[in-house]
């Protein structure tokens, strides 16, 4: 099935938007435990729902159920885009000199969601103490950071995919700025707007993306023709922003393999240890889209497994949710991991406004 329409845009949107949240509270407890068998002894043999931070460990003294500092970005940037209509940069950066940057002092271990990421204290400094402008802050932090919040972005403006790209690669030069980060984190969303479309996480995706490039919406360097064959005499090269297509080849390839009987990661958590457990964007986008393309229908399983593989799996969890609830909708995401978020109420109608942006624009 390359074309999903049982489900409706609003609710693949508000299924993406909430499912992010909650892969993103359910790793708050596990977070960063790259010794496995300590993640075990302390949390048991599987993590099924929301657990305590421990008192010695990443962001104690939080409960059960609260964001984590990307949850909290990602409510930010949903904040700005219900209040402005769309994305709108100078709203978006008032909100962080404003709202954000006064929280937090460029101390990891402190800060709104109990950890300050390399990227936001690189621009914290940079910006509340070095006085430069928005423009001319970015670091080269390798992370996800940017692509925990521009997730919003992409949901957004999943109809429109040249908004889309612009809109996800200006808000991540704020932040980041290494050329490999941006490509990837806009390729990722790019699939997330398909996803959000109705499209399937498949083999096919990939060449859809392509098409997309060709077409002028997607801003990758492509010479090929066809689906990646040999150059046509008759079709220009396209010289994209970015150097090459790579980054929206990964999604059909770790597709396949996810629907390869030949190919088995079990349990499927140890996705974890064949991509890699660390933060760097090469380590997680590529296990969010094998868990979203092997669960591409059962919510609970692909968050869990992606929680459960250690590591940087808050960052694992949080892409994960977003794909797979922009496959199953809203609706489709058990209640009582909607119930068990701290602040779901006012994380609904959040999410809600802006989900209903995306087919009014």
């Amino acid at each position: 099935m390359t074309q999903q329409t049982e489900i409706s845009v609003a609710d693949r949107a508000a299924g993406a938007l909430m499912g992010a949240f909650i892969g993103d509270a359910l790793a708050l407890g596990p977070h960063w435990y790259y010794d496995l068998d300590e993640l075990r002894a302390r949390y048991g043999e599987w993590i099924s729902d929301y657990t305590t931070p421990m008192p010695d460990h990443y962001h104690a003294g939080m409960k059960a159920g609260e964001s984590s500092q990307a949850g909290l970005l990602l409510r930010l940037t949903l904040e700005s885009l219900a209040a402005s209509g769309g994305y709108d940069e100078a709203d978006f950066c008032r909100r962080m000199d404003e709202d954000f940057f006064p929280q937090i002092d460029g101390v990891p271990m402190h800060g709104p969601g109990g950890y300050t990421s390399q990227s936001i204290r690189e621009a914290w400094r940079k910006r509340t103490q070095q006085g430069l402008p928005w423009g001319r802050i970015a670091g080269n932090a390798d992370t996800t950071e940017a692509a925990e919040r521009t997730l919003a972005l992409a949901v957004r403006y999943a109809l429109d995919p040249a908004a889309l790209a612009d809109a996800v690669a200006r808000n991540t030069l704020l932040t980041q700025n290494d050329g490999t980060v941006v490509a990837m984190t806009v390729a990722f969303g790019a699939v997330l707007g398909m996803l959000v479309e109705g499209h399937a996480l498949d083999a096919k995706i990939s060449a859809k993306l392509i098409a997309r490039v060709k077409a002028g919406a997607l801003p990758f360097h492509t010479v090929t023709s066809g689906h990646l064959q040999v150059p046509a005499g008759e079709e220009a090269p396209v010289a994209g922003r970015f150097p090459s297509p790579d980054a929206l080849l990964t999604p059909s390839a770790i597709a396949r393999a996810a629907h390869d009987p030949g190919i088995r990661i079990e349990p499927a958590w140890k996705v974890s240890l064949v991509y890699g457990m660390p933060c760097a964007v090469y380590h997680q986008f590529q296990p969010a889209y094998y868990l979203a393309a092997r669960f591409a229908d059962d919510f609970e399983s692909a968050v869990l497994h992606a929680v459960n593989g250690g590591g940087q799996n808050l960052a694992r969890a949080m892409l994960t949710g977003a794909l797979v609830g922009a496959q199953v909708g809203l609706g489709g995401i058990p209640a009582r991991f909607i119930d068990g978020l701290a602040e779901h109420q006012a994380l609904s109608a959040i999410v809600q406004r802006v989900a209903g942006q995306v087919v009014a624009a």
